[in-house]
């Protein structure tokens, strides 16, 4: 593992992939938090949370169009949001985070619970074969 990752408490990694569990949806106002499953950027935010930052709530389009919260860069360090997407359009885009030497956290409905891929992968599938850019969360 990675001391980034091994800093993750083990319920982290048993999250379950739910569509319908995005920031902002019915379901997560009700139930916050990840017990009962996220989608990829409500994992994301969490993630985030556990280390100290307070990422907004928004969608991958919101995200990617925030100045306010959140900064594009050009190179990503550890805990950097990245948004894929097999367009370069930002609606829609999948969301991870960096973690090292081209590894990326992510939950997606492909693998059903969190895992870390490297940037290779992601290009090798369709669906996430563009990377729009990358993300940091302001302190």
């Amino acid at each position: 593992m990675d001391p980034l990752l091994d800093q993750l408490p083990s319920a982290f990694w048993t999250v379950p992939y739910r569509g319908s569990r995005f920031p902002g949806s019915p379901s997560v106002v009700a139930r916050p938090g990840l017990a009962m499953g996220a989608n990829c950027q409500l994992f994301a935010y969490e993630v985030l949370r556990h280390f100290g930052f307070a990422p907004p709530a928004l969608r991958s389009s919101e995200l990617w169009a925030d100045t306010e919260a959140t900064v594009r860069v050009a190179v990503a360090q550890p805990l950097d949001l990245l948004l894929f997407n097999a367009g370069d359009d930002a609606y829609g885009a999948h969301v991870g985070l960096w973690v090292d030497e081209g590894r990326v956290l992510h939950l997606c409905a492909e693998a059903g619970r969190p895992a870390v891929w490297e940037m290779t992968e992601f290009a090798a599938r369709p669906r996430y074969q563009v990377l729009i850019g990358i993300k940091r969360v302001r302190a």
